[in-house]
């Protein structure tokens, strides 16, 4: 006997009294009841006709009580939804059932409410799949893949389970795999695991594919899922069910540390610096006193207090920090615990140099212009800075790697290399910045030539001749008129400040009429009272390049014994330090930890500390020669947020500790996600069946062979249409009106 979805609908076919197949038959015997003879003439003779017919009709009438039975027991079945799963049900279309569950095991499914959290109830789901599976007797097969274990660096998608077949002891293996699971740290979406189940399991031999996506459905996810539809819909179109089971009850509000990065500013040992803390509100509703516990080398630190953070906005604090030793230093942010606790904490790695070394270039013998650049960045006595000027000849720059230098200053240059153009441009290139102080040796022609070539070189503007500032005596105004620009900051807005007292005589005029073309990166930072640029900047490559029109020395102007230039030199340094893309401060948890290493200077072993395995554990590996010849060492389980180290042997036997900070995406920490309503919208034309964790039950339908439902359904409504012929053809029918008026004629 075949199984049922609703059982108990079946059983009261059985009944001997009250079983509903019996209703046709007692409706037949209570209508018998009330039957009565009554002599009549008429009737003896309709008797007697009725002997020669009797067989007939009484089969005509059974057939007719039978159909009707039958009917009753098409609908008690079809509601009971019977299901073949023997031989005879593959003949009809069922077969092996492999069941394909994606599990989302990133940080937001740590999302947490009373006693239970997302990841928990997603493997409670697992759980009831593979307990209903293995109670059937249908051929059938099970697929877990996590959302982490797909995409990862340079390796194939890796499968808890893969095309396991299913048989008793399933549960049992089910329930201790999922015990040891833990929700990930990494920001792990659904689309490389709809992607990897064609990639695991190829084209569709004729199994019956159900797949199950467990998730939270965030809306930066699911709200515009043009890439999930497309893999979607061509699961539907190779016969895939397709389950959709939300793990979560409602969104809830959640904060995330969202950064925490050096500010703006010169960093060096024993130099006071500050680093600067972010915290975005992902709640429909402003929170006020966030408090952020602050850590310096394992030790506690005055935390930040932010009042407001509104809905939705990042709100960033700065905060002092000083460490008098050079070298690598740790710092860490944490809120107090709320709904999800992986963005609750960010680590920084910071490698502080004894000091920041800043390259100045002049072309003159004597260095004039130099040494004031010097004198304002290093005061030299009581006053630290920092910054460790060193002056060279434009030889050094073709001599030389530029890349340990904070910035490079070329002051009052008349000509370069072509190696050191060269050099200057990889440089600024690669995040580096240059600064130009024009100067009497300098000629426009060759600016123009060399340095500024149309646009495509260094210098950021062309040059004209040189100018002389006539004096205006009817409207004084100051010669120096910045803009809002970042080495100009403390200047803004101070009428009293040092900068008007800075006066300008002569400078480099640009081509009249010039503009920068609508693409440029050209930005005027400063310009003279009658309006002529004074200081411009650019973009190049992943760098900056500045340019005062004017002499660093005080020869053009007296900028050089005014206070504000020791202000204006010293930002101008940090602002060319802020170099595109700092690797330290972007790493990612689940991003592969890569070393590059010169041979000549270390051995291939590496070993490697991870938050995981703590102080008293590593991981060794040997670099590998790339095509380069330099070695590679790379760590690929980098799944948990926190400090990493990386300890390498020089070949001189000397060690050498290298530390990073991984953090979370926290992208992942926003927990607006998408309702019932919401995804059937945006994934309207793709046939899915959506269902809450909670209430998830896995039937025998959705296990089992072939479903008898259809072909009932199909049979109930050709019989009922034979049992109204029967009925009509068993019943009498007396002649009409018009027959009866044409027999009287005849």
């Amino acid at each position: 006997m075949p199984p049922f979805l609703h059982p108990a609908l079946f059983w009261t076919l059985g009944l001997p009294t009250l079983g509903v197949v019996a209703i046709p038959v007692l409706i037949h015997l209570i209508n018998m009841m009330r039957h009565r003879r009554v002599p009549w003439a008429a009737m003896e003779f309709l008797l007697l006709s009725q002997k020669k017919n009797r067989t007939w009709v009484m089969l005509k009438q059974l057939l007719l009580l039978l159909l009707r039975m039958l009917a009753v027991t098409a609908i008690v079945l079809l509601v009971a939804q019977p299901v073949l799963r023997n031989e005879w049900g593959n003949l009809l279309g069922g077969t092996r059932t492999h069941h394909i569950i994606l599990l989302d095991d990133s940080f937001s499914m740590s999302d947490r409410w009373e006693d239970t959290d997302a990841f928990a109830e997603a493997k409670k789901v697992v759980q009831r799949i593979g307990d209903e599976a293995a109670r059937q007797a249908h051929p059938q097969a099970l697929t877990l893949l996590r959302f982490s274990r797909v995409g990862r660096f340079q390796r194939a998608a890796e499968p808890d389970l893969l095309k396991q077949t299913v048989g008793g002891e399933l549960p049992d293996k089910l329930t201790e795999l999922l015990a040891k699971m833990k929700v990930t740290q990494t920001a792990a979406g659904p689309m490389p695991a709809l992607q990897a189940v064609g990639q695991l399991l190829g084209q569709n031999d004729g199994e019956r594919r159900i797949v199950y996506l467990l998730s939270d459905f965030r809306a930066r996810q699911w709200d515009r899922p043009t890439q999930l539809r497309t893999e979607l819909l061509q699961m539907n179109a190779a016969g895939a069910e397709i389950h959709l089971v939300n793990c979560i009850d409602r969104a809830r509000p959640n904060l995330a540390i969202a950064s925490l990065a050096p500010a703006d500013g010169i960093r060096a040992a024993g130099v006071p610096w500050f680093m600067e803390v972010g915290v975005q509100n992902f709640g429909p509703a402003p929170v006020r006193n966030v408090s952020v516990i602050l850590g310096e080398d394992g030790h506690a630190r005055p935390s930040v207090t932010l009042t407001e953070i509104p809905p939705g906005k990042m709100v960033k604090e700065r905060f002092p920090v000083h460490f008098p030793n050079a070298g690598r230093h740790e710092i860490t942010a944490r809120l107090e615990s709320d709904a999800v606790a992986a963005d609750n904490y960010r680590y920084c790695s910071i490698d502080l140099p004894p000091d920041a070394p800043v390259l100045l270039v002049d072309g003159d013998a004597e260095a004039r212009d130099a040494r004031f650049l010097s004198w304002a960045l290093a005061p030299g006595g009581a006053v630290r800075t920092g910054i460790r000027p060193q002056i060279e000849t434009p030889r050094y720059l073709s001599l030389k790697p530029l890349g340990g230098y904070l910035a490079v200053n070329l002051t009052n240059i008349e000509r370069l290399d072509a190696s050191a153009v060269a050099a200057l441009e990889k440089y600024v290139a690669g995040g580096g910045g240059v600064v130009f102080f024009l100067g009497e040796r300098a000629e426009a022609k060759y600016f123009n030539d060399v340095l500024y070539r149309d646009g495509k070189g260094l210098f950021p503007v062309p040059l004209a001749n040189r100018a002389e500032l006539a004096i205006d005596r009817l409207e004084p105004a100051p010669d120096v008129q910045a803009e809002p620009h970042f080495i100009f900051r403390i200047f803004s807005g101070k009428r009293n400040s040092f900068l008007q007292t800075v006066a300008v005589e002569r400078y480099f005029a640009l081509p009249q009429g010039w503009r920068p073309p609508t693409d440029s990166t050209v930005r005027v930072a400063a310009r003279l009272r009658n309006g002529a640029p004074l200081v411009v900047e650019r973009s190049f490559g992943k760098g900056r390049v500045v340019a005062f029109l004017t002499t660093a020395a005080p020869t053009w102007n007296n900028w050089a014994r005014n206070p504000s230039f020791v202000v204006v030199i010293q930002d101008l340094q940090a602002y060319l330090s802020q170099r595109s893309g700092d690797a330290e401060q972007s790493r990612l948890v689940a991003s592969p930890l890569e070393l590059r290493l010169d041979p000549a200077i270390y051995q291939p072993q590496v070993r490697f500390m991870t938050p995981e395995t703590g102080a008293g554990a590593t991981t060794a590996q040997n670099a590998a020669v790339t095509a380069d010849g330099s070695l590679a060492a790379v760590l690929q389980d980098t799944d948990l947020s926190g400090f990493y180290e990386a300890r390498l042997t020089r070949t001189n036997g000397a060690t050498e500790t290298r530390r990073y900070a991984l953090n979370v995406d926290p992208a992942e920490g926003d927990l607006s996600a998408m309702g019932p309503e919401q995804l059937a919208a945006r994934l309207d034309g793709i046939k899915y069946q959506y269902a809450q964790a909670a209430a998830f039950q896995s039937t025998a339908g959705e296990l089992a062979g072939y479903n008898l439902g259809e072909a009932i359904l199909y049979g109930l409504v050709l019989l009922l249409i034979v049992e109204q012929i029967l009925a009509w053809s068993a019943s009498y029918h007396p002649p009409g009106r018009r027959s009866l008026a044409q027999g009287g004629v005849s």
